[in-house]
């Protein structure tokens, strides 16, 4: 009985452990049919990325060429010294023994660790210098088996061949920043050497410029290290467009000589009929290569740290009061209104408005004007009056029907709008209400008016041909998704009376070719054309009552800052107008003595440029398939 007691008990325990046996079992084949059959797609993929390194290839950005297909952006090729942290392991070590390689300062390497740190995928590689000089690439090379996740790559460069002729149109590209990391999800932006537009077409033309990564799957052995390339998953980089401006380097260098002599300056040459700006000049400039790599802190100070502020594209961003230029926009106000044809006035130096005197920039007054004479002369007092009867809403309508007051659209980045103010500017801006006394002074371009360079040079294409003018860069238009060709624009009518127009280009075209005109020392001597202009001097002090009685200061005999600014607009060739140009010299005193000669000299070198076209001389430069070769390779 005890033994067949002992014999279930045996049995029992023997079944219970044969059913745990054949559970085990059974939890083992459903485990193994789990990882072989229902994952194995998975675990396929992480053997497979054990197995391949996938890495982006960067795309080959595009170039920026001039009008001819002169280079104006160009790629280089260079050497860039990587570190990857996933790689190189203990990253302290590895770093210790790149140091008995080439020599890494401890600011370098207290930078490269703070750059590893801040790194999120550490199997990306981090730069640790560029341009790299060949002595240390062959030294890093030679040495590579005792340098753990060191690699040198070859990076694209950017070269700007015209520095700084060119630095505020095109602009200069620089390193990714997290704002921008965050505010761009192409990948291209994780590339370390990857360098994206900052300022100018460089940065306005980014996405077209900057094409799409391609991709390459490496296969490697258990210790990561490089076995072959899989061709069969390789995917090339699609390169980014190349963008033809409308701008012609050749003038552009020109007008920067040109003005060489002044602190600084601004210049802008059109087309009247295109719209299409061949020079957009502004000075002091700096050179852009040394932006792509990270500029140094002395070259930085010393830009940042330069009164005239070469930082500052002054022909789309500065902001100027327009002085005289802006009589023509009056004139025509008070034209369409039917005041101004038969209006005159005699000028004796000066008005009494109320409590104050209005004076008039000749001291002992111009006598009697009339519509044309006050352009060529210059009149301030015929203005005053003028615009007493218009009133500033009239006046500002037809400021900003001139192009006056806002964007003009010109594709580049950073431009300002300008002011044209009016009775709602000044309430909604000062809290204060419009005076009579504001309508005087915003007559002859002073005051809370404002304008800048590209936009003076837009108004005088306007006035030449009678049409919504508006300036662009570029032969390209880009959507978003691909860059087109510029359709031919068709500008629309003004809607102005051609009779009002005539009597103001006629007046104009007085200024310089008139014995009385402002600026009769710059007629175009020896020439087949005429220019038409208008000068200006704006003030940037108020004149005090003293220096009324004994006589105003010149220019030259107060501190550059307290100088008259000096303008100048012009179209030509007068009988059938191609060419608007417009002139600002910070500070430089007289518009009809500074700014007027250097437009001249602008006019006179388009009609030299027109007869080479014509020759078949102008341009003669390297095409832009021959520079892409030679290029390429430059380090």
């Amino acid at each position: 009985m005890a033994e067949r007691s002992r014999a279930n008990v045996f049995t029992r325990r023997a079944a219970l452990l044969a059913g745990g046996k054949l559970l085990l079992l059974a939890g083992l084949g459903g485990r193994l049919y789990s990882l072989q059959v229902v994952e194995s797609d998975r675990y396929r993929l992480m053997a497979e990325d054990n197995r391949v390194n996938l890495r982006l290839l960067p795309p080959s950005r595009g170039y920026i060429v001039d009008r001819y297909g002169e280079p104006l952006a160009v790629n280089t090729l260079n050497y860039q010294l990587n570190l990857v942290p996933e790689l190189a392991g203990d990253v302290e070590a590895a770093l210790d023994a790149l140091s008995r390689v080439i020599v890494i300062s401890p600011e370098e390497r207290k930078r490269i660790l703070a750059k590893v740190k801040k790194s999120k995928r550490k199997f990306l590689p981090v730069p640790i210098r560029q341009e790299l000089p060949w002595e240390e690439v062959s030294r890093i090379e030679v040495n590579s088996p005792d340098l753990p996740g060191i690699a040198i790559e070859p990076e694209q460069g950017r070269y700007y061949p015209h520095g700084e002729a060119t630095a505020h149109v095109v602009g200069y590209v620089g390193a990714v920043n997290e704002t921008e990391m965050s505010e761009d999800s192409d990948s291209a932006l994780e590339l370390p050497s990857y360098r994206i537009g900052k300022t100018g077409i460089e940065h306005k033309f980014e996405k077209a410029l900057r094409g799409r990564v391609g991709t390459t799957a490496v296969e490697v052995n258990n210790l990561n290290r490089e076995i072959q390339e899989l061709v069969d998953r390789r995917v090339e980089p699609e390169p980014g467009h190349d963008i033809v401006m409308t701008l012609d380097v050749g003038l552009q260098r020109f007008i920067m000589d040109r003005l060489a002599d002044q602190n600084a300056a601004a210049a802008t040459v059109m087309e009247v009929n295109t719209g299409e700006v061949l020079a957009l000049v502004s000075t002091p400039s700096y050179d852009a290569n040394l932006f792509p790599n990270g500029i140094g802190v002395a070259d930085w100070e010393k830009i940042r740290n330069n009164p005239y502020t070469p930082q500052t594209n002054k022909a789309v961003t500065g902001q100027y009061a327009p002085g005289s230029t802006f009589k023509m926009a009056v004139m025509l106000a008070g034209l369409e209104a039917g005041v101004a044809a038969g209006f005159t006035t005699n000028c004796k130096g000066f008005i009494q408005f109320g409590d104050r005197k209005f004076h008039c920039w000749k001291r002992w007054g111009h006598g009697h004007v009339n519509v044309t004479r006050s352009i060529r002369q210059s009149c301030d007092i015929f203005y005053y009056e003028l615009a007493q009867k218009l009133g500033i809403d009239r006046i500002a309508k037809m400021a900003r029907r001139l192009g006056l007051g806002a964007h003009t659209g010109i594709d580049i980045t950073g431009e300002y709008p300008g002011i044209i103010p009016d009775e709602g500017w000044k309430q909604a801006t000062t809290g204060d209400y419009w005076r009579g006394g504001d309508t005087l002074v915003a007559a002859i371009g002073q005051g809370y008016v404002l304008a800048t360079p590209i936009q003076l040079a837009q108004m005088a294409a306007r006035i030449a041909t009678g049409k919504a003018v508006t300036p662009h860069l570029t032969r390209d238009l880009f959507d978003g998704t691909k860059v087109r060709a510029r359709p031919a624009p068709v500008f629309e009518s003004l809607g102005l009376n051609d009779t009002h127009l005539k009597m103001v280009r006629t007046a104009m075209t007085q200024v310089v070719n008139h014995e009385e005109g402002t600026a009769r020392g710059s007629k175009l001597v020896g020439s087949a054309w005429q220019m038409a202009g208008k000068t200006g001097t704006s003030q940037v002090r108020r004149i005090s009552k003293s220096e009324r009685l004994t006589g105003v200061l010149k220019n030259k005999d107060i501190d550059w800052l307290r100088r008259d600014h000096a303008l100048f607009v012009a179209f030509a060739p007068v009988e059938a107008p191609r060419y608007a140009v417009s002139v600002l010299v910070e500070h430089g005193g007289s518009g009809s003595s500074t700014a007027a000669p250097v437009a001249r000299d602008i006019m006179a070198q388009l009609e030299r440029r027109e007869q080479q076209l014509a020759a078949g001389e102008w341009p003669a430069r390297l095409a832009l398939s021959d520079y892409r070769r030679h290029g390429e390779g430059q380090g």
